[in-house]
């Protein structure tokens, strides 16, 4: 899976207001925190707003919060609000796609690989990144032998 810079900047964004929630941010707190910058965390957040993860408020005291509370909001709901779907093969859903001869289960492989991303980001929430406590699976992931070297 490749996570875009819109994708990262989203999860980013969204962690910050996880962290002020209640609280509005401003594009520019956000912006300085996240060192990224201002005109593309706006196109950002709309999107986020968009998919109701986040509510703008205007005027001199606005910004930015989350939409609902942090435990609440989880880390695929922002990605796909960034990007749109998580897994897609040559812009098809998994599920969707076809194939001949030798290749004909892999739409099944794919759904594998769709329902394992899943089983990552959408069990993830952005309290659990606030707090530093993932769900005991996604941790143990992180500790097996191979995890932090790069292929």
């Amino acid at each position: 899976m490749q996570i875009s810079a819109r994708g990262d900047y989203a999860v980013r964004a969204a962690l910050s207001l996880g962290a002020a929630y209640p609280s509005l941010l401003s594009t520019q707190a956000i912006s300085a925190e996240q060192e990224m910058p201002r005109k593309f965390l706006e196109a950002v957040l709309a999107d986020l707003r968009r998919a109701g993860i986040v509510r703008a408020q205007r005027g001199a005291e606005g910004g930015y919060a989350l939409a609902r509370p942090p435990r609440e909001v989880t880390v695929g709901a922002v990605l796909r609000a960034a990007d749109g779907p998580l897994a897609g093969v040559r812009g098809l859903r998994p599920e969707e796609t076809e194939y001949e001869g030798v290749a004909a289960h892999l739409p099944q492989f794919w759904v594998a690989v769709r329902a394992a991303l899943r089983r990552v980001v959408d069990e993830v929430s952005l309290a659990d990144l606030v707090d530093g406590r993932l769900p005991a699976h996604v941790r143990r992931l992180t500790s097996l032998p191979d995890a932090w070297e790069p292929r």
